[in-house]
């Protein structure tokens, strides 16, 4: 039987029950076993209820609810996209307004920069778009000052009203790491910049 080919006395599958809610599998996750035997199992724990089939070759184990299965965050399962590949993303354009708060409009599809390479991965209903970003994009010390640079490019400057600089005030008020804030602002594009810095003396 597949299911009895084990290691150390634990078969592939009781590994993959064993796992935590919220896990997310590629299914080159475990090299020791064949690949075809690994499709297998996976096939089998999605079919059993067990994994969800999120996109070629990703499977997601996910929280039980009293509302039923809740999935990973997309954000939690392109950050394992890119820990596997040994790359840094960053939310752009409206995935980076949407993460802010900045806008409360739900993207049709997702949009990263990755100091990997191109490529979108069909996620559910819908396209996560890796860009390859240029290395500046990724100078930052603070999450923050990241996404807030990836946001105002997509808002743009005409379009910054009350409602978006109160949101931003109170981001970088919340920012713990005041020094490494500070060192980021001097780095941001020059019109992000003059709205940015006066916040950080309130």
């Amino acid at each position: 039987m597949a299911n009895e080919y084990s290691l150390d006395g634990t078969t592939l599958k009781q590994r993959i029950v064993a796992m935590p809610e919220d896990s997310i599998l590629f299914r080159s996750d475990f090299p020791e076993y064949h690949i075809e035997f690994v499709g297998s199992i996976l096939s089998e724990l999605t079919t059993e209820g067990v994994l969800v089939r999120i996109a070629q070759g990703i499977y997601a184990k996910p929280r039980k609810s009293r509302f039923g299965m809740v999935l990973p965050s997309v954000d939690k399962i392109v950050q394992a996209i890119a820990a596997r590949d040994n790359a840094e993303i960053l939310p752009s354009g409206m995935t980076a307004l949407n993460a802010l708060g900045l806008s409360t409009q739900v993207p049709m599809n997702y949009t990263y920069l990755t100091t990997g390479s191109d490529r979108t991965v069909k996620l559910l209903n819908r396209d996560v778009i890796l860009k390859r970003g240029v290395p500046k994009n990724f100078c930052y010390e603070t999450r923050l000052i990241s996404l807030l640079v990836q946001a105002l490019r997509a808002l743009r400057k005409e379009n910054i009203g009350q409602e978006e600089l109160q949101t931003i005030r109170q981001l970088v008020s919340k920012e713990p790491d005041k020094e490494a804030l500070m060192k980021d602002v001097d780095l941001m594009p020059v019109w992000m910049k003059k709205i940015v810095k006066p916040m950080l003396n309130v």
